[in-house]
């Protein structure tokens, strides 16, 4: 929606990049460079100082997190600290939103007030209890995530796709 709204960039090459990561998890042989899709990301990148309106900052903690997830898939000795991190980010991004959009602070305390920031948690355990789960590498399983979370047709900020 950020490179719709401002023309800062093609939307499509971020897009491949996810569809990218998830053919590394649902494709058995799959070879992807990620060192060279972690190049593609850099040029994506937006910063605050060229752009004036809220939407800089989701799209900014998008491009983290797929950074953070592009490193994990490279050094694969980072990966719960790195899903915890974009865990966390994915919950403050929603979080940041909820808060520019009614001035009211998202605290520990008042979260579970908040629908949005229910919803995000909803979804991120939803699909934590399924991989814990499961026993072993489980393709049709993950493709049935990325089926399921597509089929909503909702980002977790609550856009529709």
């Amino acid at each position: 929606m950020f490179c719709q709204q401002t023309g800062f960039a093609e939307p499509q090459p971020f897009r491949q990049l996810l569809d990218a990561v998830w053919e590394i998890l649902t494709v058995k042989n799959a070879k992807i460079d990620f060192e060279r899709q972690l190049e593609k990301l850099e040029e994506m990148i937006p910063t605050t100082e060229e752009f004036d309106i809220y939407l800089v900052y989701p799209a900014i903690d998008a491009c983290v997190a797929m950074s953070t997830l592009l490193h994990t898939l490279l050094d694969r000795d980072l990966m719960m600290e790195s899903v915890l991190k974009i865990s966390q980010q994915s919950v403050a991004t929603v979080a940041q939103l909820e808060e520019a959009q009614s001035g009211v602070e998202v605290t520990n305390d008042n979260q579970k007030e908040i629908e949005a920031v229910c919803g995000e948690w909803d979804v991120q355990w939803e699909i934590f209890r399924a991989l814990k789960e499961a026993q072993e590498r489980d393709i049709e399983m993950i493709r049935g995530i990325r089926t399921e979370l597509r089929e909503d047709g909702v980002s977790n900020l609550g856009l529709s796709l």
